[in-house]
């Protein structure tokens, strides 16, 4: 069961440039963003990030680490850098009606980049070093994979 919560989205560079899709409904129709979407109930963020990539763009990528997490009143949603593994970048045809790839540098220009992808974006350009990554912290309570730290 997804909900409208938890989001997820992802920084995937293939060559160089950055993954982006057109949006296909809602307040970004039409406008280029980070693919992401919704958390599952009892996922992982780090593997709904991998699913939503994948479902709407058949690229497989893995999650590398936090580059923000963006909270509302009502919702929060965690930024991945991600590491890319394979695929060719293409639109589910639902969700998104094109991928695109570009330099950062190109992106962050476009009228047509959301206001939250463009500030994700700046933010890689000015300090690349800029990430919480993934700990190796292991819970004495908590069974392995059924969390994740980042941080520390």
């Amino acid at each position: 069961m997804s909900n409208r919560f938890f989001a997820v989205c992802g920084a995937v560079f293939i060559d160089n440039k950055v993954m982006l899709v057109r949006h296909t409904y809602g307040k970004a129709k039409d406008r280029i963003l980070l693919p992401g979407g919704y958390v599952k109930e009892g996922e992982l963020p780090t593997d709904a990030i991998a699913r939503e990539i994948f479902e709407e763009t058949s690229v497989r990528a893995c999650a590398d680490s936090v580059i923000c997490i963006q909270f509302k009143g009502d919702q929060w949603c965690v930024v991945f850098r991600m590491n890319y593994i394979e695929g060719t970048p293409v639109s589910d045809n639902h969700e998104n009606s094109e991928v695109l790839l570009l330099p950062v540098e190109e992106a962050v220009k476009r009228p047509d980049l959301t206001n939250m992808s463009r500030a994700i974006l700046n933010s890689i350009i000015s300090d690349k070093g800029n990430k919480l990554e993934k700990g190796s912290y292991n819970s004495i309570t908590l069974a392995p994979g059924s969390f994740e730290i980042f941080g520390i």
